[in-house]
């Protein structure tokens, strides 16, 4: 992970959540309780979430999660993992400190690999992308499911011009005014202007060397969430 994102993660937590929610209007919540019910439908023992951040889709997966499921949590921001260890609901989740391109799993481990808001992270650039998904790849079981909830682009051009002017004049001054960071929402309003696409993203997900992708729009295309298949 690109050093000046990792430093940046190290002032934002205090006000991560609630920033995400009036930025999104809300539809934060939505989204993840939908991409935690994809996920948790593939059952099984052994769940990892991804640049899981302050824990909220961990939690969201322990409330949808069998009895003996052990949920895992990997990031690479300890104070982000410090927030989410405060939430009573978080008390029997794993907090492991990691490198999405090394993770420190062996291969074949987990059922269900989820990872939301931090696919853009990732993509520094599409080699650290690709490595990062590689590693999810591997260390999926066979038959294991990957759930990716990201923002996206929105198909028409209009809506998509739309959403652009919106992040423009929003991200930036209100992430600044309510955190304090200019530089972390800054790049927050840059890096979602200028993602890929769903089609875009299912490709590099289908490059990684996972199977069986399909996505779904939503909130006019300005998020996505996509599935696949090891």
């Amino acid at each position: 992970m690109n050093t000046s994102i990792q430093e940046m993660f190290t002032t934002v937590p205090p006000t991560y959540r609630i920033l995400n929610q009036i930025l999104t209007l809300g539809q934060d919540n939505v989204w993840r309780k939908r991409a935690a019910r994809l996920a948790a439908s593939a059952g099984g023992r052994r769940w990892l979430d991804a640049c899981g951040g302050t824990g909220e889709m961990a939690i969201e997966l322990s409330r949808l999660a069998n009895y003996g499921t052990s949920i895992f949590v990997a990031d690479f921001s300890l104070p982000m993992m410090g927030k989410a260890r405060e939430k009573s609901e978080a008390k029997h989740i794993i907090f492991t400190l990691a490198n999405m391109k090394c993770l420190p799993f062996q291969s074949d481990t987990f059922d269900v690999i989820t990872i939301s808001f931090a696919t853009r992270n990732l993509s520094i650039s599409q080699d650290n992308l690709h490595q990062c998904l590689g590693e999810f790849q591997r260390v999926l079981k066979p038959g294991g499911l990957f759930v990716n909830l990201e923002t996206s682009q929105p198909r028409w051009t209009p809506i998509r011009r739309l959403f652009h002017l919106y992040v423009k004049a929003t991200v930036k001054p209100i992430g600044r005014l309510i955190s304090g960071s200019e530089n972390a929402y800054s790049y927050l309003s840059h890096s979602i202007r200028h993602f890929y696409s769903p089609e875009e993203l299912a490709e590099i997900i289908r490059q990684a060397g996972l199977r069986e992708i399909g996505f779904k729009r939503m909130f006019l295309g300005s998020a996505a969430i996509h599935k696949a298949i090891k």
